[in-house]
């Protein structure tokens, strides 16, 4: 399980919201203070007009990344959700679309269909919050296939039928490995070391600009440090579509459960 997963699967939403927020305004407040201890005000006033112009730069540039990672992940994490959607509806086709063949297929179909939907629902929806899958879910899977695999329609109508269900249980394979797969990969190491390294930077940036007002400064310094907290913990939330408080649900499972 990668770091920032399990960060989201054993700390409780709020906590952890709290706990990083409160770490980028600590260092926020603590470093000016540090700075400010050794460094008077009006020294730091005279790079004012060379500090300015290089900081609006800098914030531009990480705001431009921020947005973009905050627009992938919110992508990745809507992507995720359709293609949840998508996947209980091909069992709801697959399963409607077996009215069209013998009793004897009907009533061998049917209740693995339904066994694989509880599975899914009570059991590997659990599994994919630690980025895992259910073996029982796998097999039943794998079950179906074999039933499909084995019959031989007879009449064109079933020919029909039959074709239509086997797309749809590609669908449903194709959508549930996807499933499996969101749940376990998340941002890149690599940029979440870029997105924290130059959220840090930025704030760094504001011990060097002199005001008078040192209560002013700290303030501002606090509530930017607030910001990029808030932002960089709404692309943890949505990192892992199926882990944390803010997470993919099983209700479109749910809702086809009752066949």
């Amino acid at each position: 399980m990668p770091f920032t997963q399990a960060l989201l699967y054993y700390v409780p939403t709020f906590v952890l919201g709290l706990i990083i927020v409160t770490v980028f305004i600590v260092i926020s407040v603590s470093g000016l203070l540090i700075v400010r201890q050794f460094v008077p005000h009006h020294r730091l006033k005279i790079h004012n007009d060379v500090a300015g112009p290089i900081f609006e730069t800098l914030g531009m540039t990480y705001a431009v990344l921020l947005a973009f990672v905050v627009v992938i992940a919110w992508q990745s994490f809507d992507k995720s959700d359709s293609n949840v959607q998508k996947e209980a509806n091909s069992i709801m086709d697959i399963y409607r679309d077996s009215t069209a063949f013998p009793k004897t297929f009907r009533d061998e179909i049917r209740p693995l269909i339904k066994e694989y939907t509880d599975a899914v629902i009570n059991e590997e929806w659990q599994m994919l919050a630690r980025g895992e899958q259910s073996q029982r879910a796998h097999e039943l899977l794998k079950k179906i296939w074999v039933m499909y695999s084995s019959y031989e329609p007879n009449t064109e109508n079933e020919k029909i039928f039959f074709a239509e269900s086997v797309h749809k249980l590609n669908e449903a394979g194709e959508l549930r490995r996807l499933r499996i797969m969101d749940s376990r990969t998340g941002i890149h190491p690599i940029l979440w070391f870029v997105l924290i390294v130059g959220g840090i930077t930025t704030i760094i940036f504001t011990f060097f600009f002199g005001t008078e007002n040192l209560t002013a400064q700290v303030m501002m310094a606090a509530m930017l440090a607030m910001v990029i907290a808030l932002i960089l913990f709404t692309v943890l939330l949505l990192d892992f579509p199926f882990t944390g408080g803010l997470n993919i649900t099983s209700d479109a499972f749910k809702q086809i459960a009752h066949f």
